[in-house]
């Protein structure tokens, strides 16, 4: 029989005022009496309509129902048969907004706690899964740029093909902005590392250190006998304000502050990560982004942390989750604010933030509601740094140096339907094409990507 109740099978976390101090992870598995009671909670309704708002496709209905069923090996290998990254999708995904905004349950009550249970069927089987076999070699090779999800998405459909892929990937450690942008707290690393260790049982090779675009170029990829290139580099390119004050001590990208705070491991006492310990921090911006780079701060040792954000709440773009969990910490919202100086002191550092009060215009014809500056509401923050988390745009490095690869005004590649650029044998996807967005758009676009290039070379040599 369903299970009825209204709301979903709360997950066990940490008291706000403790894990504001601490990199351990916010939220906890369920145990597998809260993963039963939860998965009775579906319908398993014949037309499954949560599957439609997963870009992955994944067999929602199916691996819950083997839950219920007590299987969960079984329900594990249903999800991977399409999510290569269950682990950290179930952590990481907006669920709210795709998967579980098309539940029937969410009609009237919460929907079905999709995201938990993916997380649960992947943490059960950390240990148990037997490991990845390497297919039979299929004679082709591809290049993959870039270890992010698209990337590793992109690569793991190809390898179970039979191709010999090799990922480079510019920084010392593989998993893109799994690894230096979302914090240990929302995603701990050795999640990430168990995904990509399972990549390289399937016989990928991982080439780290690897700037594509000036240790090698694109067309040099080809010479070595590649047949095909997906770009997968996302967008790691800061946004910043153009308002004066920006070169100040004291003013980091979100980018920087968290690949400092994760990748150089800034949060643990025996790295000696260079970064500077503020007390009181502004961090501009209302998305994902700039809830990991507030939550970062106060577990880094600030005793003030703001978020200020130039909309009103019900504009923010954030997930309700991360807003939540922020609000909890302690951190300061100041919505319907917008910086339009940063104040430095006589040895050229932060001192303080100039903000102006803004007001929500009128809806435009999408629907949105712009904002105006308040004449006369000028006022100052104070704070000692300032982090500016206003989105991201590609690394212009590959466009420069290929030719034939058409970007937009954004600096984004343009594809068409199939991934394709505007170069043979080029494929793109993840933030590199859409500008930043979400780990699992990504995943989808590099999936899309691999039958592409697979159906590509296939059609190349007659196959």
């Amino acid at each position: 029989m369903p299970n009825m109740q209204p709301e979903k099978t709360p997950v066990r976390e940490q008291e706000p005022k403790v894990r504001a101090r601490n990199f351990k992870e916010v939220s906890s598995c369920y145990t597998d009496a809260e993963a039963l009671n939860e998965a009775q909670r579906c319908l398993n309704c014949k037309n499954k309509p949560c599957v439609s708002g997963c870009p992955v496709g994944v067999r929602i209905p199916e691996f819950i129902e083997k839950i219920r069923e007590g299987d969960i090996p079984a329900a594990y290998d249903i999800i991977k048969t399409t999510n290569g990254l269950p682990a950290v999708c179930g952590r990481v995904c907006p669920q709210e907004s795709q998967c579980e905004s098309k539940c029937v349950r969410g009609i009237k009550s919460e929907p079905v706690g999709i995201g938990r249970l993916e997380r649960y069927c992947a943490d059960y089987m950390a240990d148990k899964a037997p490991k990845s076999e390497k297919p039979a070699p299929n004679g082709h090779k591809v290049a993959i740029v870039g270890s992010g999800p698209s990337g590793l998405s992109c690569a793991s459909d190809l390898a179970k093909l039979g191709y010999e892929v090799t990922v480079f990937e510019a920084f010392h450690t593989a998993g893109g902005v799994l690894m230096y942008g979302i914090p240990e707290f929302r995603l701990p690393k050795a999640t990430v590392q168990r995904e990509v260790d399972g990549l390289r049982a399937l016989g990928v090779e991982i080439r780290t250190d690897m700037v594509i675009g000036k240790i090698l170029s694109v067309d040099e990829l080809f010479e070595m006998g590649y047949e095909a290139v997906f770009i997968g580099t996302g967008a790691g390119l800061p946004n910043f304000m153009g308002i004066d004050g920006e070169s100040l001590v004291g003013v980091y990208s979100a980018n920087e502050y968290l690949t400092r705070t994760n990748l150089m491991k800034a949060y643990l006492d025996d790295y000696d990560t260079p970064i500077n310990h503020e007390k009181k921090i502004a961090v501009v911006g209302g998305g994902n982004v700039a809830m990991d780079a507030a939550r970062s701060a106060l577990r880094l040792g600030a005793e003030k942390v703001y978020i200020v954000y130039r909309r009103s709440a019900d504009e923010m773009p954030a997930r309700r989750e991360e807003v939540h969990h922020a609000v909890e910490e302690g951190i300061e919202f100041r919505y319907l604010t917008n910086p339009v100086e940063i104040l430095g002191d006589e040895n050229g550092k932060v001192r303080g933030l100039k903000c102006v009060k803004m007001e929500l215009t009128e809806p435009d014809q999408s629907g949105r509601r712009g904002v105006k500056p308040i004449e006369g509401s000028e006022f100052e923050l104070e704070t000692d740094a300032v982090i500016m988390a206003i989105g991201t745009s590609p690394n212009p490095l590959i466009r420069s140096t290929t030719k034939g690869l058409e970007t937009n005004r954004r600096g984004c590649f343009v594809v068409d339907e199939n991934m394709l650029t505007t170069r043979e044998g080029v494929y793109a996807g993840g933030d590199a094409v859409t500008g930043a967005a979400t780990v699992i758009l990504a995943m989808g676009a590099g999936k899309s990507a691999a039958k592409s290039i697979d159906e590509y070379i296939k059609s190349k040599n007659n196959c």
